[in-house]
């Protein structure tokens, strides 16, 4: 089937539901003010989690619900991050069981850090005492794991799958479930992607001196890296008709670097083109972009050189990253969610950071004034991975 086709009217998808657990808050309605307020709220300093020194990093400071009912391999905060983003979408997700059928809803998520959290507890246990904590199952660390634990809760049976491409894993499950509806093979999919703080990404980051001094300044000239952040964001992807189309997803794999992006842009172009190709859409139609925006130097001046060529129209630019850090596997799924709050406020979520432009990238349209100008239709939401594993999303107004 062509790409042209695989979009059409008669297979067009939506997402019917998304529940959000992050820094700015614990669902839509508090994330949403929080998120276009600017807030900076869940930015904490902490010692606990670099080798050496402290880091600020995005935390969730919401109570999460126990794990205590379920089977022991499942008992992670990653998972109980996972429980509290589905409990704000098992409705929608019970009327889809009751139209589809159970075994015809899928689960396809993205995770980075799974449990690993609790293996990390585990091993300083076993390093103090000698042996393993007896409560401790390897398996709650598996990147499976997280996939696995929706599905038993929902009581899914059908497919059910996890993807980890690090940045890109939770963007790539809503191209993966579009895929997996249109070949046939299930007709509705909870998509998404959790992680959670742990010390591996933390002192990963930082060994690639990637981690910010303070709080991350996303493509400001004094931009020094990321704070790692956590969060959940799980969505209700189907072709039952709501608000929020999702048009297309476009993917690409430039494989010009382990951790660093390819300067020109040249796989960024690739993917967003993709997409706007999928969804039978020109550049100029798009009205506002989520950059990836990690604040890191390479990153933030490779992606202002891609949307720069790509949208000379300037659409509205900003990156999440100032309000709630990086989420790494939950990043994608958190955004294309943010530019559904988007759509729905028709307010733009602004750039936070310290209003200094790098004068050495191109001159893109940050976002200054929350209240649009004119209806915003269609938004884009970038994430480019490590190793050159490119994803860009498009949603719009039906």
């Amino acid at each position: 089937m062509s790409d042209k086709s695989q979009y059409s009217e008669q297979s067009a998808l939506y997402i019917n539901d998304l529940g959000l657990l992050n820094a700015l808050g614990d669902d839509l309605a508090s994330i949403s003010s929080q998120l276009f307020a600017g807030s900076q709220q869940g930015f904490v300093l902490r010692d606990d989690l670099l080798k050496d020194g402290k880091v600020y990093v995005s935390q969730v400071s919401a109570d999460l619900p126990t794990l205590a009912s379920y089977p022991s391999h499942f008992n992670s905060r990653n998972n109980q991050l996972a429980l509290h983003a589905y409990q704000q979408i098992a409705a929608a997700v019970e009327s889809l069981k009751q139209k589809l059928g159970a075994p015809r809803i899928g689960v396809i998520l993205g995770t980075s850090t799974s449990g690993i959290a609790q293996g990390e507890e585990a091993m300083s246990a076993k390093f103090k005492h000698g042996a393993f904590p007896v409560d401790y199952d390897y398996r709650v660390q598996e990147m499976s794991n997280v996939a696995e634990f929706i599905s038993h809760i929902a009581d899914l049976p059908g497919l059910s799958m996890t993807i980890s491409t690090a940045c890109s894993s939770s963007a790539k499950s809503f191209i993966t479930a579009a895929e997996m509806i249109e070949a046939g093979i299930i007709d509705a999919a909870i998509v998404g992607g959790v992680d959670s703080l742990c010390a591996m990404t933390v002192n990963g980051f930082s060994a690639l001196e990637s981690t910010s001094a303070g709080i991350c300044k996303p493509s400001s000239i004094n931009r020094d890296g990321i704070n790692i952040g956590e969060g959940a964001a799980l969505a209700v992807l189907s072709r039952e008709k709501s608000a929020w189309r999702f048009y297309a997803g476009g993917e690409s794999s430039d494989a010009h670097h382990m951790s660093a992006p390819e300067p020109s842009g040249r796989g960024a172009i690739e993917a967003m083109q993709q997409a706007l190709d999928k969804a039978q859409l020109k550049a100029e139609q798009i009205d506002y972009i989520n950059l990836h925006g990690t604040a890191t130097p390479k990153n933030d001046a490779m992606e202002a050189q891609a949307v720069s060529q790509l949208f000379p129209h300037r659409p509205f630019v900003s990156s999440s990253k100032g309000c709630i850090g990086h989420t790494l596997g939950a990043a994608g799924a958190t955004e294309i969610a943010f530019c559904c709050l988007v759509l729905q406020q028709q307010k733009l979520a602004p750039q936070v950071w310290d209003n200094m432009p790098d004068p050495t990238m191109p001159s893109l349209n940050w976002v200054k004034d929350t209240e649009a100008q004119g209806q915003l239709r269609y938004c884009l939401s970038n994430s480019f991975a490590f190793g050159g594993n490119n994803v860009s999303l498009i949603v719009g107004l039906e």
